[in-house]
């Protein structure tokens, strides 16, 4: 008898063990992918934004001069692990243009022309400001970093210092609370004047590895 109340409050244990594992499993998960509304304050999405392991985004992005202005299309694919490629889809001059990095060589192929470069041992591409993974390194690492809470957006800002003061430049991520996703970035110079204007036409976060970023093998 002894035995079989033993045995019926270990059961017991074990089920209610269960359910509250399963509860925070699943709010953890809620808070992870955002697929519930009640957990989306700023500061959430701010270290969601931080914290990602991955992107695939396709943007469109105008780089302005005094002179004019440069449009482009741009596919990138980036993981935690320091892999990045990023293709030109738009304009047709410079159609097919594939950047690759795998964490120790970088590879530039011109698909339309048959053409590839490679160099090894190549450092980590820095200072590539229409990177997302870029922004996100200077905001954890810099002393400026700002968050700007408005009624349907977060703004994540920073002053970039990469260089000297000559190419000093402010930085803003605007990301949707609703989707806790990059809508758009601006980079302006010292004078408010805006250099690059990034729109993050489709964007999809943690959803891919490093072999699926190097689709083409150095």
């Amino acid at each position: 008898m002894k035995k079989k109340i033993f045995i019926i409050i270990i059961s017991l244990v074990f089920i209610l063990a269960s359910i509250i594992y399963y509860f925070f499993s699943k709010n953890n998960y809620k808070t992870i992918e955002f697929g519930n509304n009640s957990i989306k304050s700023a500061e959430d999405i701010k270290e969601y934004i931080l914290n990602i392991s991955s992107y695939e985004a396709e943007i469109s992005v105008e780089v302005k001069s005094n002179k004019n202005t440069n449009k482009y299309k741009i596919k990138q694919s980036y993981s935690s692990s320091k892999q990045f490629k990023q293709e030109i889809l738009e304009p047709n001059n410079i159609e097919g243009l594939i950047t690759i990095y795998d964490g120790k060589s970088l590879k530039i192929t011109n698909t339309k022309l048959g053409l590839e470069k490679i160099y090894e041992n190549y450092e980590y591409l820095l200072e590539n400001s229409l990177c997302l993974n870029d922004f996100i390194d200077e905001y954890k690492n810099s002393n400026n970093a700002k968050l700007i809470e408005e009624d349907n957006d977060i703004i994540m800002q920073i002053k970039s210092e990469k260089n000297s003061s000559k190419y000093n430049v402010y930085k803003k991520l605007y990301v949707s609370k609703e989707k806790a996703k990059p809508i758009k970035m601006e980079i302006y110079d010292t004078n408010q004047k805006m250099l690059v204007y990034i729109l993050y036409n489709e964007i999809k976060m943690n959803s891919i590895n490093k072999d699926e970023v190097l689709a083409f093998k150095l």
